[in-house]
C-alpha cells in the first residue's frame, strides 16, 4: 500500500474535516446526505435508530432524479478500493429486477459496478478500484427513478480492509471518519423541552411559550407539522374550540388552514402551509427551534429525565438539551421509551403506515404549470411541444396487480371511494404494516406502499392500457403513521370510556373522530395476505359515541416519569381508543394543555400528576383563557390578546 497521510480524510460539501478530531488513518470516508449538492435525491431519517445515519433517496417516481455531486479531497493520488453502502430494496420479498440501480461517478465517469443491485440488508457493496487525484468530484447517478439508496461510501488503499457493518463499530467508524467530537455540543438548558414538531409538538412549543416558559422544539425533518405537513399531506381533523372551554384549539386553528376546496388528503404541498407552521413558532421569541435534529438518547437521575441527545440528520454533529420537563410528541413514545417510561406497544393487528400518492394529467397545461415532479421543466417543455403521452415501465419487482382488484381498477373503489376511478388511487385506505414493528420495520412498511403503488400504476397503465397522458404526480417518501407505542398515565382510557360518556374530573381536550381502527379490507386480501396495502376502517355501531368527549388531563403525562408529559398518538390510551385522539386538530389541542400545565409546574415546582392533584383549578382557569395571551413574566402578568 502506498504511503497516506494520517489526519483529514473526509469531505462533506468541499471541506477537510479537523485534523484533531481524530479521522481514521487511510480512508476517506464520505457521507451521502453531506454531499455539498443533493440534487434530485431525498434525505431519509426514518430509520436512523436502525443505520445509525440517514441516507439519500433517489424518489423519482420513475424518472432518474438529479445526480448528488460533493467534491472529494484525497491525502495522495493514487488507487483506492471503493466500497457503497447501499442495498436492493425489494430483495426482503425476493423480487426480481433490483430497481434502486445507481452509479458512483468520478469525475464524471462511473464505475464499473452498477449498486442497489444486491442484499436484503444494508451493506457494503463492493465497487471495485479507481485512479484519483488529489481531488475529485463524485456524483450518485440514479438510473430508474425507482428508490435507489445510498448511506455513505469509502475509499480506501488497503485491499485488506472492508468497513465495518455491524451497528456499533458502524457507529464509531463513522464518527471517527467524520472527525465528529465524542462529546455532544451544549444546546442550552430550557424549561420544557418539546420532542416532535407535528401539530401536537408544535402546538405544546407555542403554548408553553406564551405562558412564558423557555422552550426547546425538536424535528427531524426540515418542515413542522408531522402527517399534517407538506412531506405527508393527511388533513388535519377534528374539532376544535368546543364547549365548555371554546378556546381550547385556538392555536390549532392559528397553525391549520380552515379546511376549504381542494384541501384533503394527498393534495398539492401548498395547501398543508408549511411556513405558517414555521412563522408561527418564529413569532414567539422564547422557543428555540432545532430542525433536523433527530433525539436517539435519553440522560435520566432516577424517575427524572434531565436531558436529551439529538443528532443533525445532515452534518451528524450531536447537540444536548437540558430541560426541568419534556414532552413526547413523537408519535413512536420515544423519548418516554428511552426515558424509561412505561408503555404499550399493538404487536399484531395494529393500524398501519400510509404513504399517500396522486396522479396528474400531463396534457392538461394547469396540471402540469402546478406539478411537484422533479422533472418538471422537461414536462413542461413536452406539453407545450405536444407531447403529452407519458408510458410507464412493467415493474415485475412491485406488487403483481394484474389479475387482482385494488381500488381505482375498474369497478372497485376504497371505503367511502369517489365515482372518479382516479380519485381513489393513493388514498388513506392505501395502508400497510398491519403485523409489523412500526418503528424497526418502518423502511420496509414504506417500500411495500411503494411496491403497492408502483404496481397498482403499472397494471392500470400496461394491462388496461388506461390513462396514457397521466403519471404519478406526488408520492410521500416519509411514511404517515397511525399506531405506535403508547406511553401510561395515570390513566388509560379506553373505547368504553367513550361509549359509556364516562366523566373524568379533569377533561382537558374535546374528542370528536370515531372510534376509528382499521385493518386489511377483506375485499381486497386475497391472494395479498402479509402484503395487505388496502385497509377498512371501523363504522356503525359500537364504534360511535356522543361528542364532544373531554378526555382526562392524566392521560398526557407518563405515571413513572414524574417530569415527562406527551402529547399526540403517544398518550395514554387502549388499543382502541388511540382511533378517536389521534387525529391531527385532536392532538393539537393535547398540545395546548400540555404547555399550560408545564407552565403551572415550573410556577409551582410541582410535577405533571401534582398539577392534577393540587393545581386543577388553576389548570382549567388557563384552558378558559385566549391561545394569544402571552405571559409576560412567569410570575403571571399577562399581555393584550393579539400583542
Amino acid at each position: 500500500m502506498n504511503q497516506v497521510l494520517a489526519g483529514l480524510l473526509l469531505v462533506s460539501g468541499g471541506g477537510w474535516a479537523n485534523e484533531a478530531a481524530g479521522a481514521v488513518p487511510g480512508i476517506v470516508f464520505l457521507e451521502a446526505e453531506q454531499f455539498a449538492d443533493l440534487g434530485g435525491w431525498d434525505v431519509d431519517q426514518q430509520s436512523m435508530e436502525q443505520m445509525g445515519s440517514p441516507y439519500l433517496l433517489a424518489h423519482g417516481l420513475g424518472v432518474p432524479v438529479k445526480d448528488a455531486v460533493t467534491t472529494a479531497n484525497f491525502p495522495e493520488a493514487g488507487t483506492y478500493h471503493v466500497w457503497v453502502r447501499t442495498r436492493d430494496w425489494v430483495a426482503p420479498w425476493k423480487a426480481p429486477g433490483a430497481p434502486g440501480k445507481f452509479q458512483l461517478l468520478i469525475n464524471g465517469q462511473p464505475l464499473a459496478t452498477t449498486f442497489g443491485t444486491e442484499g436484503a440488508a444494508w451493506h457494503w457493496q463492493d465497487g471495485g478500484k479507481v485512479e484519483v487525484g488529489a481531488q475529485a468530484t463524485v456524483a450518485l447517478h440514479d438510473l430508474t427513478g425507482f428508490e435507489g439508496r445510498c448511506d455513505a461510501m469509502v475509499f480506501c488503499q488497503d485491499d485488506a480492509f472492508t468497513p465495518p457493518n455491524e451497528p456499533a463499530a458502524l457507529e464509531k467508524f463513522r464518527r471517527t471518519a467524520l472527525g465528529l467530537p465524542e462529546q455532544p455540543d451544549d444546546g442550552g438548558s430550557f424549561d420544557l423541552v418539546v420532542v416532535g414538531g407535528g401539530i401536537a409538538g408544535t402546538s405544546a412549543a407555542i403554548s408553553a411559550a406564551r405562558n412564558g416558559l423557555k422552550v426547546a422544539l425538536v424535528q427531524d425533518r426540515p418542515v413542522l407539522g408531522g402527517n399534517g405537513s407538506s412531506e405527508v399531506r393527511v388533513w388535519p381533523e377534528g374539532h376544535t374550540q368546543q364547549q365548555p372551554y371554546p378556546h381550547i384549539g385556538d392555536i390549532v386553528e392559528e397553525l391549520v388552514p380552515p379546511k376549504a376546496n381542494g384541501t384533503g388528503n394527498a393534495k398539492t404541498g401548498t395547501i398543508y402551509a408549511d411556513a405558517r407552521k414555521t412563522d408561527l413558532v418564529g413569532a414567539e421569541p422564547r422557543i428555540t427551534l432545532f430542525l433536523e435534529e433527530r433525539v436517539f438518547a435519553v440522560e435520566t437521575n432516577g424517575r427524572r429525565i434531565t436531558a436529551v441527545v439529538a443528532q443533525h440528520v445532515r452534518t451528524a454533529r450531536r447537540v444536548r438539551l437540558t430541560g426541568k420537563f419534556f414532552a413526547d410528541c413523537t408519535g413512536d413514545g420515544t423519548v418516554g421509551f428511552l426515558g424509561g417510561a412505561d408503555y404499550a406497544l399493538t404487536r399484531e393487528e395494529h393500524q398501519g403506515l400510509s404513504n399517500l400518492w396522486n396522479v396528474m394529467d400531463a396534457s392538461d397545461t394547469n396540471q402540469v404549470l402546478k406539478c411537484e415532479c422533479k422533472d418538471k421543466t422537461a414536462l413542461a417543455m413536452a406539453c407545450e411541444a405536444g407531447n403529452v403521452a407519458v408510458p410507464f415501465p412493467r415493474c415485475p419487482w412491485a406488487i403483481d396487480l394484474s389479475n387482482k382488484p385494488f381500488p381505482g381498477r375498474e369497478k372497485f373503489k376504497g371505503q367511502w371511494g369517489g365515482k372518479n376511478a382516479l380519485d381513489n388511487l393513493g388514498g388513506w385506505f392505501w395502508e400497510s404494516g398491519f403485523d409489523k414493528d412500526p418503528i424497526a420495520d418502518v423502511e420496509q412498511i414504506r417500500d411495500l406502499n411503494l411496491r403497492a403503488m408502483y404496481g397498482a400504476w403499472d397494471a392500470l397503465k400496461n394491462v388496461d392500457h388506461l390513462y396514457p397522458n397521466h403519471r404519478i404526480g406526488w408520492a410521500a417518501f416519509i411514511a404517515g403513521k397511525r399506531e405506535s407505542r403508547r406511553l401510561l398515565g395515570d390513566v388509560i382510557l379506553s373505547a368504553d370510556d367513550f361509549r359509556t360518556n364516562r366523566v373524568f374530573a379533569d377533561g382537558a381536550f374535546p374528542c370528536s373522530w370515531h372510534i376509528d381502527l382499521h385493518a386489511p379490507d377483506k375485499n381486497f386480501q386475497k391472494g395479498l395476505e402479509g402484503e395487505e396495502f388496502i385497509s377498512r376502517a371501523t363504522e356503525g355501531k359500537g364504534y360511535e359515541y356522543h361528542g364532544p368527549y373531554w378526555a382526562p388531563y392524566r392521560c398526557l403525562y407518563s405515571r413513572n416519569v414524574t417530569n415527562l408529559f406527551m402529547a399526540g398518538r403517544d398518550i395514554s390510551v387502549t388499543h382502541e381508543a388511540l382511533g378517536p385522539v389521534r387525529v391531527m386538530r385532536t392532538c393539537g389541542m393535547m398540545g395546548e394543555i400540555v404547555g399550560k400545565a408545564a407552565w403551572i409546574c415550573v410556577r409551582h415546582n410541582t410535577t405533571p400528576q401534582g398539577v392534577y392533584e393540587n393545581y386543577l383549578p388553576l389548570l382549567k382557569e388557563l384552558m378558559s383563557q385566549p391561545g394569544k395571551l402571552r405571559r409576560v413574566t412567569l410570575e403571571g402578568a399577562w399581555a393584550t390578546p393579539g400583542n
